[in-house]
């Protein structure tokens, strides 16, 4: 185990987000801004968060390394990409100009694009190339400042080809630095090469892949998609129950074209809804009213072209909010969750402070994981740094300031290779 004291410094600003709550508003002038700040790593955590100076007072001796930071940086915890689809082959790009012809998503799933099209595309690549193809989107993330990820599978849709995707994302997750989640999402929709209703395929999977994803610890997440091309309601709680009672945890993709997904997500104990573009007043009050925490994926509605996730009613109403990129090869292909986010801001007008919270500490929770997403004292040293000197321009350029420099677990990532 690693004994030396690192301190990493001087931040022109460091961002711990220590005392942000998980839920609600939080304005600007509510953050706790170090100028001059340091972090004092040990191993893969910090040991204390403060200004550099007295940092370097108070530590001061043969066991501590000093890494001089010389360039004007802002310090924030390693960002956190809650929602993605990125272990898949194949190109929708004849989906978006469908839709860009007035096509509605639903439209183009019933005439054989959607989903339905990258299942095939993903049935046809070997593990080996799902791995080849998962590991530079990974990397793309990491480089942006992103060291949490997690990865659904769902573009198989049979035992072997979801198993095949959870193993692909396993073994890149293992090969990189960055902290990859796996999520299966077997229950994308029901496969058009089934036969059986939507109950006897969920019925289908907890008989044959549950068993086989706690087998190998392939994921310890399940996800399902509760929509009108999907699955619902009624048949998703009962699956989503049953899961719940073998102990794994839950999220719902919910509320993306019509309501419902929300009030299920609540109902199983989902620990998160993603999506949520629909949703009306009933569902953000209780939303608001329950721990399920809201996951905003603005790449989506970009994508779509349709509206973002009410994000300032929830937080007002008291909800938590995450935001994640949900890069997908169909709705939201474009993968830049700052960007996206800056763009939500925009749109929602949420403060600075509550768009960090969505991108780092109310994203862990969002995953389960709360020993990451803020700068704190024992937690994962996962840094990102951007060139500036005033946080308020890393938003202000929506995404075209790129991360700097980036710690994963206290060691600083190397891209030139």
């Amino acid at each position: 185990m690693e004994r030396t004291l690192r301190l990493l410094g001087p931040f022109r600003q460091v961002l711990p987000l220590s005392r942000v709550p998980l839920r609600g508003a939080w304005r600007d002038e509510q953050l706790e801004l170090i100028q001059e700040g340091g972090l004092l790593m040990k191993g893969e955590r910090l040991e204390a968060v403060g200004p550099f100076d007295k940092l370097y007072r108070t530590y001061r001796s043969d066991q501590l390394e000093v890494v001089r930071l010389d360039e004007p940086l802002v310090a924030l915890p390693g960002l956190i990409d809650a929602h993605t689809h990125l272990c898949f082959a194949g190109s929708r790009a004849r989906d978006f100009a469908a839709r860009n012809n007035g096509k509605s998503y639903l439209e183009i799933a019933a005439a054989g694009g959607g989903i339905w099209s990258t299942v095939q595309h993903t049935r046809n690549a070997s593990q080996a190339q799902l791995e080849a193809l998962l590991l530079p989107r990974l990397e793309t993330l990491l480089a942006s400042g992103i060291t949490t990820v997690e990865v659904k599978s769902g573009y198989g849709l049979r035992v072997d080809e979801e198993c095949k995707m959870l193993r692909a994302i396993q073994s890149v997750g293992q090969a990189q630095p960055c902290d990859v989640l796996a999520t299966c999402l077997a229950a994308h929709m029901v496969p058009r090469d089934f036969d059986g209703t939507e109950s006897m395929y969920l019925d289908h999977l907890l008989e044959a892949l549950v068993p086989l994803v706690r087998k190998e610890s392939l994921a310890q997440r399940f996800d399902i998609f509760i929509e009108k091309s999907a699955f619902s309601p009624a048949a998703a709680t009962a699956y989503l129950r049953a899961l719940k009672e073998r102990g794994f945890d839950l999220c719902v993709h919910g509320d993306q074209f019509t309501v419902g997904g929300s009030a299920v997500a609540i109902a199983c104990g989902a620990r998160s809804v993603d999506h949520l573009e629909v949703s009306g007043e009933k569902e953000i009050e209780a939303l608001a009213q329950s721990t399920v925490v809201p996951v905003a994926l603005p790449g989506a509605s970009i994508g779509l072209g349709c509206a973002f996730t009410p994000a300032r009613r929830l937080l007002d109403r008291g909800a938590s909010l995450a935001i994640a990129s949900d890069w997908n090869p169909g709705s939201a292909p474009q993968g830049q969750l700052l960007a996206q986010a800056a763009i939500l801001s925009c749109y929602e007008k949420l403060s600075a402070a509550e768009v960090w919270a969505g991108l780092t500490c109310r994203a862990a929770a969002a995953l389960g994981r709360n020993d990451r997403g803020r700068l704190s004292e024992g937690l994962l040293a996962d840094i990102v740094a951007f060139p500036t000197a005033d946080y308020r321009e890393i938003l202000y350029h929506q995404g075209s300031m790129q991360a700097a420099r980036v710690w994963k677990r206290g060691r600083e990532v190397n891209f030139s290779s």
